[in-house]
């Protein structure tokens, strides 16, 4: 799981940026491991991990692991896992993704400079920018986001080391501490969500799952559309609601699932609302450290705390079903 508390204006910044990409982008088509372009606009002198890019005043960009060198016009630059290099001038936005951009003396940028794992290194002390545009900087996991821009597919399958058992320990150990602080101030809300999974959990995630896709539809719509301010604020409301009802569904689901695991392996005197709760925790962090597996788990977690909040004012109706 990669998430990491950047500023939200930051993400709504780079969000936007890339949706404005994609659908702006007129000649380019994106595949794993490699970028396709209209081959008269770009430099005869491409190698397989550079892509020198000539005149494209319209052109926007987007490289996967391949070094891009702008030496005269562009529009915009995205490039996951490798440097960007602004020999010449770019109209637009300049974001690099575990990389970092280079920008030569003499050359111009004229939109935010946006760079998550990376540097910002500028050649002149006052490089020309355009007024009043920002520029964003995270630089921690560069070597990790660049092996993921190299390797897309190992997110699915995540590697057995000593670091990712020691993650999932403490994982599990910040879990259960939220589900037994939540299960102790709150033990009514989370016992009416335990109730309406076990009365019919299939109908509270398919709520949760149709209602995740269909906000997801509407955010990058209205990105791609509306102002950045009224974007910020949008992405961040998002944020924070999925947040909580990932949260809650987490909750309530390792409080569920611990009461199974005690139900069929334990006897009714040795059960216990802590041991449950460790139990379910333990039950979703091996879920969410399995390859593949985690990918469907996850989005059973946001489902399921999604139906869970769209479904909590209908607390007599479930209950007396």
């Amino acid at each position: 799981m990669i998430i990491s508390s950047i500023k939200t204006l930051a993400l709504e910044s780079l969000i936007a940026w890339l949706v404005q990409a994609a659908l702006g982008c007129f000649t380019v088509t994106v595949v794993f491991g490699s970028t396709v372009f209209c081959f008269d606009q770009v430099s005869p002198e491409n190698d397989e991990n550079t892509l020198i890019i000539e005149s494209s005043p319209d052109m926007e960009i987007v490289s996967f692991s391949k070094k891009v060198i702008v030496r005269k016009e562009a529009k915009g630059v995205l490039v996951f896992g490798s440097d960007v290099v602004i020999e010449g001038q770019v109209s637009g936005d300049v974001a690099a993704i575990g990389g970092s951009i280079i920008q030569r003396e003499g050359s111009s940028i004229g939109g935010d400079v946006i760079v998550f794992g990376g540097k910002y290194m500028p050649d002149s002390v006052e490089p020309q920018r355009g007024e009043n545009k920002q520029t964003i900087i995270y630089a921690a996991y560069e070597q990790e986001l660049k092996e993921l821009a190299q390797n897309p597919l190992q997110i699915f399958s995540p590697t057995f080391t000593v670091s990712f058992v020691a993650l999932r320990i403490v994982s599990l150990l910040f879990w259960f501490l939220m589900s037994l602080g939540f299960t102790t101030i709150a033990p009514g809300a989370v016992g009416r969500a335990v109730s309406r999974l076990n009365l019919s959990s299939a109908k509270v995630i398919a709520i949760g799952f149709f209602s995740f896709i269909g906000v997801n539809i509407l955010l990058f719509a209205a990105l791609n559309s509306l102002p950045n301010y009224i974007n910020a604020v949008l992405v961040g409301m998002a944020l924070l609601t999925l947040s909580l009802a990932y949260v809650f569904g987490r909750v309530a689901l390792h409080v569920m699932f611990g009461k199974l695991i005690q139900k069929y392996l334990l006897s009714d005197r040795n059960r216990s609302e802590s041991f449950s709760i460790l139990l379910g925790a333990l039950a979703w962090t091996v879920l969410l450290s399995i390859p593949y597996v985690w990918t469907f788990a996850l989005l059973a977690l946001f489902s399921a705390g999604i139906g869970l909040v769209l479904t909590a004012r209908s607390n007599t109706a479930w209950s007396g079903r």
